[in-house]
This record gives structure tokens, sequence and C-alpha cells, in this order.
């Protein structure tokens, strides 16, 4: 009994044992697994024959994506990541998990975290533009993280990747050219704001930046240009509005420092100044015109004419009335430049002159006629140099010309006569004889007191066999050069077996001579030695050097002086009163006090003195006479 008892409780006890190995054998798998099945072995499987593990694994990552989905609407972005991390584990082809994961990190500002995920999705899915877009997003948000904590150069590397992504969309490169501009590279600002700029979309935005950029650099000229195209895209631009005024305002200090350096005489350092107020304000006509004064002055005569000739241009540019007429003192700075800039021409004209440089002196003079035609003292120098070029048409044509302009000046009756006096030899020398009387006829016309030209004229006419007139010209040729060897041949041929002296005191000699010195007192009070102004150029008072004309080479151009301003009252009466009164006094000398035409001094030549006289007596030889001439077959 007890056996039975021993081993029915024993068997029991194994059936008990069994059992619970058994429960614990199906409870092990899903201690470890929870209700997964993969793991159980086929006695203990359920019959879910409509179940597989793709299945699972895809509903329990939709499960994970659901659930962070919810967190992503609860602001549980942590939670959010953790939920799409494990549905990524479970499906890691699904785009949308890591754009999804993405946003999370974006809402947690872990920025270099969503750009993974993003760089993965465009390398899954490269078609769609979209994904890129937000990449480069992500990068403008990292480096403007970057920039606010004052990180530029990383802040840099986040936004050019931003803009390469996106390298038509200019807030991305605005942002580049901020950290540069942080950074102190103004020269790489510049070089991209330029490069976008030539891709043909500027903006007043990117101008203005480049302005900036320019300032810093103390390169004001570019700087002005930059703000002026900004302002012309956008008028209302405060920034551009705002720099540009403080570039005129620096202009016009500089330029007041310019003129009280000018008045003192410091004329490289007025140069220095206003150079710099144009550096600030490279469009103002004033500016042009008071520096090409300064060249001109200190004898840079090319830069002067590059300064006047904008000054004319800028001048022509400034803004108008509404009526369309330009404001009054603009137009006085046109007068002004165009005065100036014939100045400029006729003083380089002179410094070429002197030089040699005829033919560029010519060319000088021609363009400042071009400007003012009604001056007479640019004819004057244009006809030095033709006279020098031995254009002697040419040259009497200008002379001509400034006669009409100024018909009392007698600088240019003396040119006239040297010009009338060279075409006359040059025709006697081509035996045009008629030709050259008269040439030597208008010489003397202009200037009656020069012997040479009597003597020029009695040689043509006793060619012509006008010897009356030939007689009368050699004997006012000696009365005006009387110790002239050439004039003294000329009347021993022309007044055989008479000497000089009897000429001279013939009563034909007395008449002429009285007659020639009233002629050439007349023509001192009729001409001027100064040129008058005239009305249409009332501010440029040119002086003109008084020259011998006896000989051509002494020629040479009249030089302008500096411009005087002068209004209409400028001359008072009593300068023309007491010029009346010194006229009048010469004329009543010249009528009460004329010397007497009768000649009351010896006859005969005068003997030889006691030495010479004693020599001749010694002398075997007859001294000479004119009676030894025998060029005419006399014997005595």
């Amino acid at each position: 009994m007890n056996m039975n008892k021993t081993n029915s409780s024993e068997v029991v006890g194994s059936t008990e044992s069994e059992r619970k190995i058994t429960s614990s054998r199906e409870a092990a798998p899903q201690k470890l697994f929870d209700s997964s099945s993969v793991f159980q072995t086929s006695e203990f499987k359920l019959d879910r024959s409509n179940l597989c593990s793709d299945v699972i694994v895809k509903n329990k990552a939709n499960t994970h994506y659901q659930v962070g989905i919810e967190s992503m609407g609860q602001s549980q972005y942590e939670r959010a990541v953790t939920c799409f991390t494990k549905a990524i584990m479970l499906q890691p082809k699904q785009t949308q998990l890591y754009l999804e994961r993405a946003e999370a990190y974006i809402q947690l500002c872990d920025f270099k975290s969503a750009a993974l995920d993003y760089k993965h999705v465009c390398n899954m899915e490269p078609q769609i533009t979209a994904y890129l877009h937000r990449l480069a997003f992500i990068y403008y948000l990292q480096g403007q993280c970057c920039f606010d904590q004052g990180m530029f150069l990383e802040a840099l590397t986040s936004f050019t990747k931003a803009a390469e992504l996106r390298p038509n969309f200019q807030p991305y490169h605005m942002r580049r050219l901020a950290c540069l501009s942080a950074l102190g590279r103004y020269i790489d600002c510049i070089c991209l704001a330029t490069n976008w700029i030539e891709k043909g979309t500027p903006s007043s935005d990117l101008f203005t930046f480049r302005a900036r950029s320019y300032h810093q650099l103390n390169q004001a000229m570019l700087c002005y240009y930059d703000l002026k195209a900004a302002l012309k895209l956008n008028p209302n631009c405060p920034e551009a509005q705002t720099l540009l005024m403080k570039l005129e305002q620096v202009a016009q200090s500089c330029r007041q420092q310019a003129v009280t350096k000018a008045v003192a005489g410091e004329l490289s350092d007025s140069l220095s100044k206003i150079t710099t107020a144009l550096e600030h304000n490279p469009e103002k006509a004033q500016y042009y015109l008071f520096r090409g004064i300064l060249y001109r002055r200190l004898k840079d005569f090319t830069a002067a004419i590059e300064d006047l000739v904008l000054a004319v241009e800028f001048s022509n540019t400034e803004p108008k009335h509404p009526k369309g007429q330009k404001p009054e003192d603009f137009e006085d700075v046109e007068k002004d430049a165009n005065t100036q800039l014939v100045l400029t021409y006729n003083d380089f004209a002179v410094h070429c002159f002197s030089q040699g440089f005829y033919s560029e002196a010519i060319t000088l003079l021609t363009k400042a006629i071009n400007k003012q035609r009604d001056e007479s003292g640019l004819f004057i120098n244009r006809g030095d140099c033709f006279f020098k070029q031995k254009e002697l048409r040419f040259a009497l044509a200008d002379y001509q010309q400034a006669d009409e302009l100024d018909p009392q000046n007698t600088t240019i009756w003396l040119r006239l006569a040297v010009a009338h006096n060279k075409l006359g030899l040059h025709s006697y020398n081509n035996l045009h004889f008629q030709e050259a009387a008269e040439r030597f006829s208008a010489a003397i016309k202009y200037n009656p007191g020069e012997a040479q030209y009597y003597g020029n004229r009695a040689r043509a006419n006793s060619r012509t066999h006008n010897m009356e007139e030939a007689n009368r010209d050699a004997i006012r040729a000696l009365v005006l050069d009387p110790t002239n060897d050439e004039l003294v041949a000329l009347v021993l041929q022309l007044f055989p077996g008479c000497f000089p002296s009897d000429v001279l005191s013939s009563g034909t000699a007395q008449m002429l001579k009285a007659q020639l010195m009233e002629q050439i007192q007349n023509w001192k009070l009729v001409g001027s030695p100064q040129s008058s102004l005239s009305n249409n150029f009332a501010r440029m008072d040119i002086r003109h050097d008084s020259h011998s004309q006896s000989e051509t080479d002494s020629k040479s151009p009249t030089s302008v002086k500096d411009v005087k301003i002068k209004s209409k009252k400028s001359v008072s009466s009593k300068d023309t009163v007491v010029s009346k009164e010194k006229v009048t006094s010469t004329v009543k000398k010249l009528l009460h006090k004329r010397e007497s035409l009768s000649y009351t001094g010896p006859r005969l030549a005068p003997l030889c003195p006691p030495e010479k006289m004693k020599s001749v007596a010694g002398s075997t030889e007859r001294p000479y006479s004119w009676k030894n001439f025998k060029g005419l077959g006399l014997n005595c």
C-alpha cells in the first residue's frame, strides 16, 4: 500500500513537474518577446496563418509613426524623435519617416541632425526639388543662429551651403555678404555683389550693400555711383539716402578748405582738397570748374581741359525747373566753364608755341575759336602760329579777322604790316612788282613808321618805272632811318650826283617829312595798344604784349592773362574825362608848337677835319668823291 502510495505520489509529482516545465517553456518566449510568436515552436504556435513577419513589422512601424505624430502635435519633440527613430529602424526606406524626424529635429534646433535626415531623403529621391529647398532653409536657420551668436565664420559656411543649393535665391547670398562684412572681408563682399549684379538681377539693397563696402575701403567715388544706382531703382531707400548725404557733406567741407588754401596761394594743397571733394561728389559741375582753374594756374593744361569739359557736361545734366529751364547758377557755371576752357586752350597753345609745336598750337586755338568766335586775341595768336609755319596767307586772314573784331588795335596793325611786307617780298622775288608794290602799300597803311616798308616799295616802283613815287618813298625811308646803309645806297641810286644830306635838306624832303610825321602821329592817336573787350565776352581781359615788328623772328603769340570778373559799371566816367584831356593836350601841342618848314642851315656839305685834310694832301691818290664813279662812262 505504501509502495503504491509512494508510486502514485511520485507519479502525481512527476506529472505536476512536467506541467510546470511545459508552462515555463510556453511563458519564456512570451516574456522575452512579448506577443511575438516568431520564436515559438510549432507545438506552441497558435493558429495565425493569416499573419506574416512583414505585416507585423509594418504595423509596428506604423504604430511608432502614429505615436510620433501625436507627440509632435503635443509639442513632445524628443518623444517624437524616439518614435520616428524606432519606425525608421523597422522601415529604413520610408522617406516620410526621415522627413518627420527632421522636422522634429528642427523644433529642437538640432539643425545638424535635421540636415542629415534631409540629405538622406535627397539622396533617396533626388528628383524632388522641394527637399533641396527645405535642406537649404535648414542651413539658413543654422547660419542665422550662428550669426546671432557672433560665430560669423560658421554662419558663413552654413549660408554658403544654402546658397549653393539655391543659387538663384538672393536672401541667402545677402546673408553671405553680411557675414563677410562682419568678418571685415570687404573685397570678397564687393566681388560677390558684383557677380550677382552682373547676372542681371540687381536690386537697391545689393547696390547699397556694395556701396557700404566701398565706403569701408575709402573708395568714395565708387560708393557714390552705387548709391545713385540704388536710388534709381528705389528712390525711397533710406540707407542710400543717408549715406549719400554724408558723402555730399564731406565734399562740401573739402571744397571750402580748397577755396581757403587757394586764396592763401597754396595751390597744390587746394588741388588735393578739391580732388577729395570730387571723389565724394563726382557729378558736381562747380567742383570740376574749380579744379580746372587750379590745373590751368599750375600749367597742367591737359588735366585742366578734361575737368572743364566735364564741368560743361555736368552743368547740362543738372536738375531743371518744372518749366524745363535750368537754374541761373547752373547757367553761370556753364558760361564760366566755357570761358575757362577757351583760356586754357589759348594758354596751352602759347606753351606749345614756345616749344616750337606750331601745328598743335593751331589745333588748340582752333578749338578755342570754335567756342568763342568774337575774341580778337585768339585770331592774333593763331595768325602768329601760321606766320611761324610760313603760311602767310592764313596768317593774314586771321589778322584781318582780328582787325574786324578790334579795328583800333595797333598790335593787330603791326602784325598785318609784317604779313603784307612778307607777301610783298615774295611777290618781288617772283618778279610780280606791281603786286609787290600793293603789298608794301598795305604794310605802310598799317605801320607808317617803318622805314623798310618805304624802301621796299621804292624798289618795286622803280621796277615798274614809277620813278616819282620811288623817289618819294626813298626820301621817306631816309627820313625815318638816315643811318641805314641799304637806304643810303638806294638814295644814291635814285638820286645820282646828290649826297643824302642834300636830299634830306631839299624842300620836297621837308614837305614829305612833315606829312610823314603827321601821318604817324595820327596813327598813334587813332590806334590803341590794347584790345577792347567785346560785349559778349565781358569777363575776359586779354592783354597783348608789345612786339617789335622790324624783325619777323620777334613775333610771338600774345598770352591770355587770368580771368577778371568786371561789371558794366567798372569803367568810371573820371577815367574817360582824363583820357579825353590827354588827347586834347596832344593835339594842341601839335598845332601850336609845330616845327618850321624852312631850312636855315648850311647848304654845303661840311668840310673834312684838319687831320683828314692833311692825310689827304700827303697822299698821292685823289680822295674819294662821287665824281670818281665811272659806271656811266664819265672821265673825271
